[in-house]
C-alpha cells in the first residue's frame, strides 16, 4: 500500500468514540469543514474556561499539527459554526493539537501507538471491569490487547478490549512516549518536506 494510499485511509477512517448533546451538534458541523482541507476531527468538546471555550482538537493524517495547520482549521469552522450557531452564548474558539497523550479515537491510533500505557473505560464490563490500564501488546479488525501493569493476584494479566465496548481512552505519559512521539514528529515533517521538494520538481 502506497503512503498517499495510506494517508488517504487515515483521513476517512470513521472515530471510535464520538460525542454526545451539545458537543455532537457542534462536531457534526465542523467535521465536514476539517475534512474538505485535509485534516481529521479529533475531538469536540465545550469547556468553562474563560467564561466558555470551544476546544476541538484534529490533526492531519500523519498524526502532525502544527500552529499553522490549527489556524487553517480555525478559519476553515468559523464561518460554518456563524452560519449554523449552535451554541447559544459567546464563547472563545481553541483548535489545537491531541498532544502526546491523546486521546485514542480510531482503530488506527492503537495501531500506531502499541507498545505504549494507554488508560481508559469500556461501556460494559470486561473481564469483570470497566476501567483499565495497561500496554498495547496487539491490536486487530475488532479489538486490541493490553499488557497490565498491576493485575490483580491470579488474574490474566492481558485483557482484550473490544472497540465496540470502548467508551473513553487515552495515552498515558512517559518516557518513552515522549521519545517516540518527537520521533514521529521528526519523521513525519521530514517526509513532508520532501515530498514538498518532488513536488516543487515535477513542476
Amino acid at each position: 500500500m502506497s503512503d498517499t494510499t495510506q494517508t488517504e485511509n487515515a483521513a476517512i477512517e470513521p472515530r471510535l468514540i464520538v460525542e454526545t448533546g451539545l458537543d455532537r451538534r457542534v462536531a457534526e458541523i465542523v467535521e465536514p469543514a476539517i475534512e474538505q482541507i485535509g485534516y481529521r476531527l479529533v475531538r469536540v468538546r465545550m469547556l468553562a474556561q474563560n467564561g466558555a471555550t470551544l476546544q476541538i482538537m484534529c490533526e492531519r493524517p500523519d498524526g502532525t499539527m502544527t500552529v499553522e495547520d490549527c489556524e487553517q482549521v480555525s478559519m476553515a469552522v468559523s464561518p460554518v459554526l456563524d452560519v449554523e450557531d449552535p451554541i447559544d452564548k459567546a464563547y472563545h474558539l481553541e483548535v489545537s493539537s491531541p498532544g502526546i497523550d491523546r486521546p485514542m479515537v480510531r482503530k488506527s491510533d492503537f495501531a500506531r501507538w502499541a507498545g505504549h500505557l494507554v488508560k481508559g473505560e469500556t461501556s460494559v464490563l470486561i473481564d469483570g471491569r470497566k476501567r483499565f490500564r495497561g500496554t498495547i501488546v496487539a491490536t486487530d479488525a475488532d479489538g486490541f490487547t493490553i499488557e497490565r501493569d498491576q493485575p490483580p493476584a491470579g488474574e490474566d494479566p492481558q485483557a482484550v478490549i473490544p472497540f465496540a465496548a470502548l467508551a473513553e481512552a487515552k495515552l498515558i505519559l512517559t518516557d518513552e512516549l515522549i521519545r517516540d512521539a518527537l520521533a514521529a514528529d521528526r519523521k513525519a515533517r521530514a517526509e513532508a518536506a520532501n515530498q514538498n521538494g518532488e513536488d516543487d520538481g515535477d513542476e
